[in-house]
């Protein structure tokens, strides 16, 4: 657990040092501070976040956004099941 608490005061200390700089941080589409950024790595119980850095021209980042790539495979394979379903349906015509 000790080791858990000083990854997590790393995180927060690399993320403070971003938004000081006037990097936007975002967590799934949506603006967070870097505890709330903490939190969610904290929590997370099936999720696994992955960054994606904003690069403005001259190579400063812009933006860092944690997405939750374990949401988005779930959602992508719900979508799927839902279209296969519809071709497959009786009651939709396929034409």
């Amino acid at each position: 657990m000790k080791k858990d608490s000083a990854v997590y005061e790393n995180l927060y200390t690399e993320l403070e040092a971003y938004e000081k700089k006037g990097v936007c941080i975002l967590i799934d589409g949506n603006s967070a501070s870097p505890m709330q950024v903490v939190r969610q790595h904290m929590v997370r119980e099936a999720g696994s976040y992955m960054r994606d850095y904003e690069i403005d021209p001259e190579g400063h980042i812009e933006s860092l956004s944690f997405v939750n790539i374990n949401e988005k495979y779930r959602k992508n394979r719900r979508q799927k099941g839902q279209r296969a379903a519809r071709r497959n349906s009786p009651f939709i015509q396929n034409g």
